[in-house]
């Protein structure tokens, strides 16, 4: 990979990757912390990275990134049910519902968060996303079911929410 092939990789991914980042860690200086360290070591591996595989490198070193600020930071918990029902029951205002969804995806547990954003939001294939997270296509599958599983029991019917 060259200079201008690299340009090119920052042009196309980094916004995606920052939407990546910033909606598992839910702070834009972490978001684009994660993103600059990602573009590094793209940078620093460039020899060894196909171009076309630049994508899935990119998000792949983001997504351990982020796992290695959640380990450092503490911040991996689950919530029960019932915390989570507070936070994403709908408020008599309507208050938009990307913003509904987008609480509603925030409190998944962290693997389910990464999953479905990397299947739904960046529309990665099953076999992709496994290499980016380090599992298998079935367990992919198994986790983004449950993502969605839990996504519609937070957020009920869509009456409720309009």
């Amino acid at each position: 990979m060259n200079e201008e092939q690299f340009e090119q990789c920052v042009h196309a991914f980094s916004d995606g990757l920052y939407r990546f980042a910033l909606k598992n860690l839910k702070d834009t200086d972490e978001a684009k912390e994660i993103v600059q360290l990602s573009f590094e070591k793209l940078w620093l591996h460039r020899n060894g990275v196909d171009t076309e595989k630049s994508k899935s490198y990119l998000f792949t070193v983001a997504y351990h990134l982020m796992v290695d600020h959640w380990r450092k930071n503490k911040k991996m918990m689950t919530i029960t049910d019932e915390t989570a029902m507070n936070q994403v029951a709908p408020s008599t205002e309507y208050s938009g519902l990307k913003e509904v969804l987008s609480k509603a995806v925030a409190i998944l547990p962290e693997i389910q968060r990464t999953v479905i954003l990397l299947r739904d939001y960046e529309g990665y294939t099953y076999e992709e996303i496994g290499s980016i997270t380090g599992l298998n296509a079935s367990q992919v599958k198994v986790y983004i079911f449950r993502a969605r599983q839990s996504l519609k029991n937070h957020l009920g019917s869509m009456e409720a929410l309009l």
